[in-house]
């Protein structure tokens, strides 16, 4: 009896953390600059050899995409998984939407800034070149 009690506390045990850790990924609330964002949650997109990693954050939210592209540029694999739209200005793509949020700095003075590890990049998004397993960020940023 103390057995069959002992392996049913297990296993109720194990449920609930399959649960409880079913619920780790990011989840953002669809308010403010959220409102009009293509993805509110964690997610993996596109087919390729290598992986990055783009971390999107906006009004003090964040979230993770996980993108998989044979892409050179940083651009080309979010262009082609339809993450980021913009302009070519005489520097690169300026980027105007990511996710669906836009940053207008002609309107609220915010821009998208780019980032690796925290510093700002000195290239553009569509000259900058990955390699597998190389993480980014895109903050909405007031300038």
């Amino acid at each position: 009896m103390k057995k069959t009690f002992t392996r049913i506390a297990a296993v109720v045990v194990c449920l609930a953390m399959v649960f409880a850790l079913g619920g780790c990924g990011s989840k953002i609330a669809a308010d403010g600059a959220w409102k009009t964002a293509a993805y509110l949650e964690d997610t993996e997109l596109g087919e390729g050899s290598k992986t990055l990693t783009m971390t999107v954050e906006a009004d003090e939210q964040k979230l993770v995409f996980t993108i998989h592209s044979d892409a050179e540029t940083v651009g080309e694999a979010l262009q082609e998984n339809d993450l980021v739209d913009g302009e070519m200005s005489e520097f690169g793509l300026y980027v105007k939407a990511v996710n669906g949020i836009v940053a207008d700095y002609d309107t609220d003075q915010t821009f998208w800034a780019f980032n690796k590890e925290g510093e700002m990049m000195q290239t553009s998004l569509d000259l900058t070149e990955f390699a597998d397993g190389d993480s980014y960020e895109l903050v909405k940023t007031k300038g």
